[in-house]
């Protein structure tokens, strides 16, 4: 075949085959042509293995059958064989360079012919398509034509259509130019060296060499120029009508499919996926983020493709299938989640209020709360109204995504609920992700509608986010236009109420939330109405919020829940991309404006609360001291920050909950039991078994079920869940309220419902003899050393009591089985540069983390600020922090992570 070595290629796969062509651009019919293959077949064979169908894979332009490698190598899984076929098209790869100009129809004969002359059309068992690139089009005309066989696709970055009303990629406009379209595709390798640049990370030299072993000369190159001048965009392109018949054949595809692509492609971009989701919308996704056009060479596809066949052509149900008849479920009928702004659509009392700067004022308006906006329940009901006619009216339908790019409060609540009413599925991606991780979010989730602030539609447009434009405010002609802004707000305020809109199907789905991407980009999290309505029931059942209760929702989520709840809920004055921009004045007049009872805060906030309480004048602090319930969600907070805020709001219980976007609340602990887990742990006689060594997060709340999966030496979890005291592994947890699925992510989903029933959450933790939770941390950050399995919380915690030291993360730093562990820390006053912390703050570090967990530190390392995440402000980006100290370690000018 080649002297160029073929990195990952067994010798033994490469075969040729000839075949009778019955192309219509061959000038004899019949003529043999030779075919190059990669073909586990005889691999299978001499390992006894019987395979349980075929994959059948194609590539695009400029790659050949290499492209599969990996995948032709995972077929050969003991536990899951599979024969890959992995085809050099004619006149590309190592296959028979016929010297003539073969278009889509020729190239989906050509497949044919090569299948008849394998016997894959008379297969017993499945064939599965496997394409990329241009290979997705020829591959799915070829399914089309073999129904009796053909059981499943899975593409990869590819299209099989193209809107003619937009441009083609610009790559691809320069390759199509006249004056450039020889030069760039055959006569140099151009072309072919930007197709090989589109991965990321870039290729080894080895591979990029084994890629452009074929195309040594421009005669082997001239199927690359007729690839590239076959794109049939234009109608009076000869394989234009024949593109238009195999898309339109696509949206009939009845047979499982699953997209994996890479979103940083330049070539087959987002558009193309959503196309695809279109025409299939049962397809499976996964979204691979920032992988760029090769995406089999940027990440591993073989795993997820494998275990993608594995499930759906195994026996017995689907994981998915089993998961959904596993998990847990509401007791009782299901009651909507907009029940109550129902029953109190007469109610004339305040439903939501959003709170305005505070004035400073003296005199007669001095200790009045200064309220931005108020509605009623009866308003409140009225607008939801309104809007949901409106939007029904402009083309909204059950199942449409509709981002709302609008801050929390009244105007924010209506929409939601709005949306909600006419079975629209709610996109809530706040700011707090940042414009990269925001668009990324939103690109993914593909909503068909956009409503938002002047401030959120000048984003949009800058930064191609998707979406029919709906404006909350109305805008002058010239704004309008140059924004792209179809709708606003007003004008659906103006829409009468409707009497006839059905209730949304409970298990449709309602919302897609975003993790805050503290632990990788931010994944979107989908909630069924029924799922939604269970979070109402879990939070007010465990916290006893009962109807006409004050709420100050100073954690977004929670202002959303409070209409649901009958509680009325204001939102205090803050920026809620930056939680710790909330003052004690400003929580003390939100609280103040509806005389509140409980309280919804981020750590961040929380800390500035505590580091601004000094500016309190007597009225607020007797606000504050009404306050009954206290809750903080989005990470543990120390105990010694607890009491000081215990001293803040004196009659109040405080609630620390465990949770996270794909289930929240999951867990509840008060500062009391918290007390009691702190003597627990540090007794030396009378201890509770398994107490310490993490942070305690208390018992389940209403309707959750919680255990743990061991981890092995390994760091690995197994598969028995468990409550036993003292045994560390990985938390999972079902409850009516944890999610429905991760959003056109597969293979995570199908990772975290590994266990069906359960969801994977991640964490690391244990269960003391009293039933109680402590967290130890995430999977990710075990540390894996020589000695076993380290966790990091109890030691970050120990380093934490050090005088001097504020916030740590205890990393692994080496190789996995080796590592070492290192503490990073923030120091008070910060320090002024990073580094390696003085002797003495090492040494009383290391004697203290020593002392309460028996961890020996490799080193002490400082930093002026820990990298966090945006929305929280407090969880530490430890995966970005290890790689630091790897680098710190390792010698060399230290700068910040």
């Amino acid at each position: 075949m080649t002297e160029v070595p073929l990195p990952g290629v067994d010798p033994a796969w490469s075969r040729t085959v000839t075949v009778a062509s019955t192309a219509p651009v061959e000038p004899v019919p019949g003529r043999r042509r030779r075919w190059h293959l990669l073909d586990n077949a005889g691999s299978l064979e001499a390992a006894g293995l019987t395979p349980r169908g075929t994959v059948l894979a194609v590539h695009g332009n400029p790659t050949w059958s290499y492209l599969w490698r990996d995948v032709l190598a995972a077929g050969l899984d003991p536990d899951n064989p599979w024969r890959v076929v992995a085809v050099d098209q004619l006149d590309m790869g190592f296959s028979e360079r016929t010297g003539l100009f073969r278009r889509l129809d020729d190239r989906v004969r050509d497949l044919a012919d090569l299948t008849a002359e394998l016997g894959l059309d008379d297969a017993t068992t499945p064939v599965v398509t496997l394409a990329h690139d241009w290979g997705g089009l020829v591959s799915a005309g070829w399914a089309l034509e073999h129904p009796a066989v053909h059981r499943g696709v899975v593409l990869t970055n590819t299209a099989v259509h193209h809107d003619s009303s937009e441009e083609i990629p610009a790559s691809l406009r320069l390759a199509l130019a006249p004056a450039a379209h020889a030069l760039l595709t055959e006569r140099t390798t151009a072309f072919l060296d930007v197709a090989l640049a589109l991965a990321d990370p870039s290729l080894p030299p080895d591979v990029r060499a084994a890629y452009r072993a074929p195309y040594a000369t421009s005669a082997r190159r001239e199927a690359i120029r007729n690839f590239v001048a076959d794109i049939p965009i234009p109608a009076d392109h000869p394989s234009h009508a024949r593109f238009e018949q195999i898309a339109a054949g696509v949206a009939g595809l009845d047979v499982p499919a699953l997209f994996l692509w890479g979103t940083g492609d330049p070539v087959f971009q987002e558009r193309y996926l959503q196309d695809l989701v279109r025409r299939m919308p049962h397809a499976d996704v996964h979204r691979y983020e920032g992988a760029q056009h090769l995406l089999p060479e940027a990440r591993d596809i073989a795993g997820p493709v494998m275990a993608w066949l594995a499930d759906r052509f195994g026996t017995g149900p689907t994981r998915r299938e089993l998961h959904l008849q596993r998990r847990a479920t509401a007791r009782g009928a299901h009651v909507p989640f907009a029940a109550e702004l129902d029953e109190r659509r007469a109610d004339l009392g305040p439903a939501v209020v959003d709170m305005a700067p505070s004035s400073g004022a003296t005199g007669p308006r001095a200790g009045v709360a200064p309220v931005r906006a108020s509605l009623s329940w009866a308003e409140l009901a009225d607008r939801v109204d309104r809007l949901a006619a409106g939007l029904l009216g402009i083309g909204v339908r059950p199942g449409d995504r509709v981002n709302l790019m609008v801050p929390p409060g009244s105007e924010l609540t209506a929409l939601l609920y709005a949306c909600l009413r006419v079975g629209a599925v709610v996109v809530v991606a706040d700011t707090g992700l940042g414009p990269k991780g925001l668009t990324r979010a939103l690109k993914g989730a593909g909503p068909d509608w956009l409503v938002g602030i002047r401030k959120a539609l000048v984003a949009g447009r800058a930064l191609g986010w998707p979406g029919t434009r709906i404006s909350l405010e109305r805008l002058d002609p010239v704004s309008r236009r140059a924004l792209g802004v179809a709708h606003d707000v007003p004008g659906l305020l103006e829409s009468a109420p409707r009497a006839d809109l059905p209730a949304p199907d409970a298990d449709a789905d309602a919302v897609v939330l975003f993790t805050s991407g503290s632990t990788g980009p931010a994944k979107g999290v989908v909630y069924t109405h029924r799922q939604l309505s269970a979070m109402r029931d879990a939070v007010r059942g465990t916290y006893d919020l009962t109807a006409g209760t004050g709420l100050v929702a100073g954690f977004a989520p929670f202002a959303l829940l409070g209409p649901a709840m009958g509680t009325t809920s204001v939102t205090p004055d803050m920026d809620v991309t930056a939680p710790k921009t909330l003052t004690a004045r400003a929580l003390a007049d939100a609280a103040s404006a509806i005389r509140a009872t409980a309280v919804f805060l981020s750590p961040a906030a929380i800390t500035n609360v505590l580091a601004t309480q000094d500016e309190l004048d007597t009225g607020q602090r007797q606000a504050l001291a009404r306050v009954e319930l206290v809750l903080s969600a989005g990470a543990p907070l120390p105990e010694p920050l607890l009491e000081r805020l215990q001293e803040l709001v004196p009659a109040a219980t405080l609630h620390t909950p465990y949770g996270m976007t794909e289930g929240l609340p999951l867990t509840d602990v008060t500062l009391g039991t918290i007390r009691q887990a702190s003597r627990d742990g540090g007794a030396a006689g009378a201890a509770v078994a398994g107490a310490g060594n993490g942070v305690c997060v208390g018992t389940a709340v209403h309707g959750a079920e919680l255990g743990v999966t061991a981890l092995g030496a390994d760091g690995v979890p197994g598969d028995e869940v468990t409550t036993g005291a003292g045994v560390t592994g990985e938390i999972v947890a079902r409850a009516p309220h944890v999610k429905d699925r991760y959003d056109r992510l597969w293979a995570t989903e199908h990772l975290s419902t590994q266990l069906p029933g359960w969801h994977r959450t991640g964490d690391v933790g244990h269960f003391d003899a009293a039933g109680r939770l402590w967290v130890e941390g995430r999977l990710a950050h075990v540390i894996v050393a020589a000695g076993g399995v380290l966790t990091p919380v109890a030691a970050e915690h120990a380093a934490q009591a050090v005088p001097g030291v504020g916030r740590v993360a205890v990393v692994g730093v080496g190789p996995v089985g080796r590592q070492v562990p290192v503490a990073v820390a923030e120091t008070v006053p910060p320090a002024a540069r990073p580094g390696p912390a003085d002797p003495l703050l090492t040494g009383a570090v290391r004697e203290a983390v020593r002392e309460a967990t028996g961890m020996d530190l490799a080193a002490v390392l400082v930093l002026p600020e820990h990298p966090t995440d945006i929305r929280h402000n407090s969880k530490i980006d430890r995966a970005l922090l290890a790689g630091w100290a790897d680098a710190a370690l390792a010698g060399g000018r230290i700068r910040n992570p």
